[in-house]
Parts: structure tokens; C-alpha cells; sequence
């Protein structure tokens, strides 16, 4: 006997719907890549500046906009690097010099961008860092060993500094090519016609984006931006301009904020209050460097999150443990796993068949992260949460003393919005 559950409507399976065709996109007449090259010459150091002027009847794609750099390492006067011979039996240099992992993005320390003058990113000098921990937890295998090697990302646990220099031995051009990591550039609606773009490039130093001896630079022999321009339909744009005489075009955003905040060495905790005052994070990133790396040192990788002996991590809201109760580690006895499940569960990675390509041994060697989702659904979708108005304070203990100064590092997503109205005026609140 066969029967239907009750409140169960019936439905045709796809396979048996033979008269429909799928919808015909006609909005979109056409769009293509248009290279950009910088405002002025680029010099040893010196910032980089992209204007685009905003046309009347073409719309910007941004999220396909691509920054392609062709760079040298050289020595300081000037010269190339000599090519190192082997010696031994079987043997192979050792490495002077090399470009630190995602090169492409930690030759920059900060990327601001306008539109129509107006700032609409964090003024920061931890562009890296955005870049470096969005493409570690935002990826898995196939990504990193693949379309970000264009970015020259190589884990460093698997002697990605030893690939990474052979690229650029006998100070040899190597190109790249890649996305750029800023808020604007995360979202897939067009940007309206008539709105001008700036993005400036402020430059790191040689100490952090270099690994290996003193007496080198970078020298980025072309640089340049491909923007994709977009054809829409003359009836969509009338419509969009009937819009705006009532309305604002909206650019729903995954706003970013990094804070860093140093410990002292001989410390064995960290109490930090109102890291985050008005509106709350939906999600943060917790990790900790060294000092020196974080400010660039040629002898140390500034991506290696270190664990320090920690064993205990919270994330208060008002006074109130997030989600559950703070994490209790201790490494010495292996016990982490709440802290690299973090990882997943704080990225929406739990349960689905998605990985990060991060093992459990490399977690603590190198990539020492802690995740905590703060929004009430602990969904990443398109939708927005309500917005809360809050205190957030940080916790950390460590087993043992500080052997040096650390640098701890709070990556915070929060939901945000731009709008644009018909004069082209840019509204944007930061929230905090």
C-alpha cells in the first residue's frame, strides 16, 4: 500500500519537464577585460595608484578584477643575484633569499579604495594578513595547489620557501597574478556607471615580504590591473535610473577589520577590553606572532602563528562567553583539537565535505588559528543577522612565561553596507 504523508505536496520530477527551455540572459549585452597601469612611474618602494574613470553606460564587475605584478629580486645596489652552484654529492644550495608565502600580496601593506573620493576601506596596515588568513580558511586542497600558486602561495611546511625562491633564482622575472583581498572586491554586484575608482598600493617593506640574507629589494618591473567592464542593456540602465530617484543602490559587504595588539615579553596573560565597541563582529579570527615577525624581520616567516603555550582562549560579549565555554588547551600534552576544530566550525566547514588543507600537525607548527562564529544562526548565507551593539573582550592565558614580545592578531568580519545614490554620492558607515 502506497500513500502520501500527510502536508506533502506532489511535485514532477526535472527530467520529466520536456517543454520548457532555461531563461535567456539579456541584461548583459557584453563585457571584457580592460588593463589598467598605474597613475605615475612605480619606484623602488614607492606606492602604486589605479585610477578608473566611471563611464556612462558600462558597469564594473569587480569581483573579477585581477592585479598582475612581473617582479625581480635584486640586491640592494642594484645588481642580480648570482646563481648559486652545488656543491657535494647531491646536494642543493641553501636558500639566501626568497619572497615570504603569497607574495603577490604581502608586497603590499596596505590597499585602500574610493569611490568617487570617498574611502571605502580600512585604513590598515595589515593587508597581508587579511589576504594571508582569507586564502588559508576560505580554501581547501584543490585551490592552494593549484590557482594560488599564481599568487605564489607555497605552504611553508612543505619547503614553500625552497619553491617559492626558485622562481626568482639568478634574479630572474617571475609574474603573478591574482584577486584583490578588500571588501568591495567580495561581492558580485555591479558597480554603477558614472562612479569613479581609485585603488592605492602603499608598499611593505623589504624585512617583511623577503626571507634569507640582508642587502635585497623587490623591484616590479610592470604592474598592472585588469578591471572587467560591463555592457548592460539600455532598458536596464533607464530602469535603474527611475530606481534611483527614490532609492540608493545597496552593495550588501563582508566588511574587514584587523586589530593588533602587542603583549609584552615575561607575560602569561592577555586581558583586552572593548576590542570591538558598537556593533559586533560576526566572526573573528584569533592568532598570535612574534613581534619582530609581525613588523618584518628577513630571519622569520610573519605567518607563523605560533601556539606560545597557550591554554586558555575566550571571546566574551557583554560580559558573556561566546557560544560555549572558553577553549582549555595544552599543548605539551597534545591536547588541541578544540582549538584546530575551531577552524572549521568557525568557518562553516562543519559537517560538509570541505577541508582547508591544514592537518592537525601543521596546525600546531605554523598555523595556529582560532576561529569563533559569533552570528546566532552560524550561517554563512546571504542574509544579514540583526545587527548588535555590544562590548568584546579577549582572554588569553599561557603556560608559561613570554620568551619574547608577541603580536596577537583579531581578524573581524562584520556585515556592512554601501549605498550610492542618484548624484553619485557614496553613503557608507563603518559601524565602528
Amino acid at each position: 500500500m502506497a500513500y502520501i504523508l500527510k502536508g506533502s505536496p506532489e511535485c514532477v520530477k526535472s527530467e520529466l519537464e520536456l517543454f520548457h527551455l532555461p531563461p535567456t540572459q539579456t541584461a548583459i549585452e557584453n563585457g571584457q577585460w580592460i588593463e589598467f597601469h598605474p597613475l605615475s612611474n612605480v619606484f623602488d618602494g614607492g606606492p602604486v595608484e589605479f585610477h578608473i574613470s566611471g563611464s556612462g553606460d558600462e558597469y564594473l564587475d569587480l569581483s573579477q578584477t585581477q592585479l598582475y605584478i612581473q617582479a625581480q629580486i635584486l640586491k640592494a645596489d642594484g645588481s642580480r643575484i648570482l646563481k648559486e652552484i652545488k656543491t657535494g654529492d647531491n646536494a642543493s644550495p641553501e636558500t639566501k633569499i626568497g619572497p615570504v608565502n603569497l607574495f603577490l600580496h604581502s608586497l603590499f601593506s596596505q590597499v585602500d579604495v574610493s569611490l568617487n573620493d570617498r574611502l571605502v576601506s580600512n585604513s590598515s596596515n595589515t593587508y597581508p594578513y587579511r589576504s594571508f588568513i582569507e586564502t588559508l580558511l576560505n580554501h581547501g586542497f584543490d585551490s592552494k595547489t593549484s590557482q594560488f600558486t599564481s599568487e605564489m602561495f607555497y605552504k611553508d611546511s612543505d619547503n614553500g620557501l625552497e619553491k617559492r625562491s626558485k622562481f626568482f633564482e639568478s634574479s630572474a622575472t617571475v609574474d603573478m597574478i591574482g584577486g584583490l583581498h578588500s571588501d568591495l572586491f567580495h561581492q558580485e554586484r555591479l558597480l554603477l556607471n558614472l562612479v569613479d575608482l581609485k585603488i592605492k598600493l602603499i608598499r611593505s617593506k623589504p624585512e617583511f615580504c623577503l626571507q634569507g640574507e640582508e642587502g635585497h629589494k623587490v623591484v616590479l618591473e610592470k604592474i598592472s590591473l585588469f578591471v572587467r567592464k560591463v555592457r548592460v542593456s539600455p532598458g536596464v540602465i533607464l530602469g535603474h535610473v527611475k530606481a534611483l530617484e527614490k532609492e540608493t543602490a545597496k552593495y550588501p559587504i563582508n566588511r574587514v577589520l584587523c586589530k593588533v595588539y602587542s603583549v609584552p615579553q615575561g607575560s602569561m596573560s592577555m586581558v583586552q577590553d572593548n576590542i570591538f565597541v558598537g556593533q559586533m563582529p560576526k566572526r573573528i579570527i584569533v592568532g598570535c606572532v612574534e613581534n619582530d615577525a609581525f613588523h618584518g624581520t628577513l630571519q622569520k616567516s610573519p605567518y607563523d602563528f605560533k601556539h606560545f603555550d597557550m591554554n586558555f582562549i575566550g571571546v566574551y560579549v557583554d560580559g558573556q562567553s561566546v557560544k560555549h565555554n572558553p577553549l582549555e588547551l595544552n599543548f605539551d600534552k597534545n591536547n588541541y583539537i578544540k582549538g584546530y576544530y575551531s577552524l572549521f566550525s568557525g568557518t562553516d566547514k562543519f559537517g560538509p565535505d570541505q577541508g582547508l588543507f591544514i592537518s592537525r600537525e601543521e596546525y600546531i607548527n605554523g598555523d595556529t588559528l582560532f576561529a569563533f562564529n559569533l552570528s546566532p544562526d552560524l550561517c554563512k548565507g546571504e542574509h544579514f543577522n540583526l545587527i548588535k551593539h555590544s562590548n568584546l573582550r579577549l582572554e588569553i592565558k599561557f603556560t608559561k612565561a613570554l620568551p619574547q614580545t608577541i603580536c596577537v592578531l583579531i581578524y573581524a568580519e562584520f556585515d556592512n553596507v554601501i549605498e550610492i545614490n542618484k548624484t553619485r554620492n557614496i553613503l557608507y558607515d563603518l559601524g565602528n
